[in-house]
């Protein structure tokens, strides 16, 4: 794509995004399965060296996403925006929630469970929450009719086991977490098989501490790490295997994905970056979807039998997604994901959708559209090291870099300065968006550019401070 092709091009997406397409008569039960810490490369089908039969079978069966994204490269924010379609800085999660935070996902919020509790849906919610403990936050007051799981990071204090609202294990036993979950799933898989039913199955793995069963340590021959993800995919194999046993495999969407990129352990392929950063490593993750009655695998010319999907797509088009293949009326929230059902159906190539914003807490680090990605500010240190930072700062580049991700996912060659025009194109879009973003965010992004004559004094080609009033 050159120059000319991409303004073009990026015009026409500032246009209405066409609403979801309604598939079938039969309403398809849902089960989304995310992992926790699991990295673009920790699959075997993206590259791993660590074996996993079931998650393989089910990209062969389904399609696989190579440019796909969590919208936040840590925690809590991330699993706010794919339940709700919206960056966690418009949800009230701007960053990771602690044990003892009294706040949590805005009670304004719509939920995928709520959503569907509409149209007559059963919800359960296994396993990890990690978006508010007090009452009102938790699974059952947010469209679940049944929790089961630890409330935030299994290696928060106190460590506690909740089911519904009440407190049945403390300390949890670890290393039993992953099969208690898989039996807690293909339990609820089990009793709804009479009705349409939602299952948001949120694994504790691989995030440390590294727990696997002793029915898999030491299994993989790769470590604790290789151990957790073997086990996960057992646990994938589990759930596939409970659908077809209850004549519901057809009719049922099945997706898994993870809710960032990896920490110190696990791997991000090749791209640039880890957990707690805004470069491809932090955000780009696996996904994987499976849905015989209305996704065609194979075709792909990437990997024979295999539907390798090229285009870009974001967890928070799950809502609007999930919406269109229900039935289910879309919450009165503005979204910030988009419809991605034809595309997963093979209907379209890519789905139109406006800039996608790189997020860590409240500051805004990055933007990107079509293949274009756009770096306009930096920490001074990874803000999610294995030990926390002092002096931790969000500095402004001293100018924007950009990378072409179709030839560079590694994030290697800035291209800013061969390419002004988009550069321009891109800084335009950013600036039309920030005033529909929370004041905070606005606030974060005029302290961050103010820093630019004090950080590059001697700079003329430095930011103008501020770029937006």
């Amino acid at each position: 794509m050159n120059r000319r092709t991409f303004i073009k091009g990026a015009a026409a997406a500032l246009g209405p995004i066409a609403a979801g397409t309604a598939y079938g008569a039969q309403q398809p039960n849902v089960v989304l399965i995310f992992a926790d810490d699991l990295g673009y490369g920790d699959l075997s089908s993206y590259g791993s060296h660590i074996k996993t039969p079931h998650l393989d079978a089910m990209a062969t069966e389904g399609v696989q996403f190579r440019q796909f994204y969590s919208a936040n490269p840590v925690c809590s924010p991330s699993r706010a925006s794919i339940l709700t379609g919206r960056y966690g800085v418009r949800c009230g999660v701007p960053g990771v929630l602690q044990s003892k935070d009294p706040g949590g996902l805005a009670e304004s919020e719509v939920t995928i469970a709520q959503m569907l509790k509409q149209v007559g849906y059963k919800t359960m919610c296994v396993g990890k929450w990690h978006l508010g403990c007090p009452d009102k936050y938790l699974p059952t007051t947010r469209g679940f009719d049944e929790y089961y799981g630890i409330p935030y990071s299994n290696d928060m204090l106190p460590s506690v086991l909740m089911h519904n609202k009440q407190v049945i294990e403390s300390p949890v036993d670890l290393p039993s977490l992953t099969m208690r979950y898989t039996d807690q799933a293909v339990d609820f898989i089990r009793r709804s098989k009479n009705s349409p039913f939602f299952l948001y199955l949120a694994h504790a793995g691989p995030h440390i501490p590294l727990t696997p069963s002793p029915a898999f340590l030491g299994k993989s021959g790769l470590g604790l790490y290789g151990d957790v993800v073997q086990e996960l995919d057992w646990s994938v194999g589990k759930v596939l295997a409970a659908l077809a046993e209850n004549g519901l495999d057809e009719n049922t969407l099945v997706i898994f994905t993870s809710d960032n990129g990896p920490w110190y352990q696990g791997s991000p392929g090749r791209l640039r970056g880890r957990k707690g950063e805004t470069f491809e490593g932090g955000m780009r993750v696996p996904f994987i979807a499976r849905y015989p009655a209305q996704i065609a695998s194979g075709g792909g010319s990437r990997r024979p039998g295999r539907r390798v999907v090229d285009s870009m797509a974001t967890t928070m088009d799950l809502l609007p997604t999930i919406a269109a293949f229900t039935h289910a009326p879309l919450p009165g929230n503005a979204l910030d994901g988009v419809d991605i059902s034809a595309v997963l159906t093979g209907h379209e190539t890519e789905a139109r959708r406006e800039v996608f914003l790189y997020f860590i807490g409240w500051e805004l680090q990055a933007a990107r559209l079509g293949p274009y990605k756009l770096h306009v500010s930096r920490f001074n240190a990874p803000a999610y090291a294995p030990y926390p930072m002092i002096g931790l700062h969000n500095y402004p580049l001293l100018r924007p870099e950009l990378y072409d991700l179709e030839s560079d996912p590694e994030e290697a060659f800035d291209i800013s300065l061969t390419n002004p025009d988009i550069v321009a194109d891109l800084l335009k879009r950013v600036k039309q968006m920030l005033p529909t973003l929370p004041i905070e965010v606005q606030t974060a992004w005029n302290d961050t550019q103010s820093l630019s004559s004090k950080v590059y004094p001697n700079e003329p080609g430095a930011y103008p401070t501020p770029i937006f009033p």
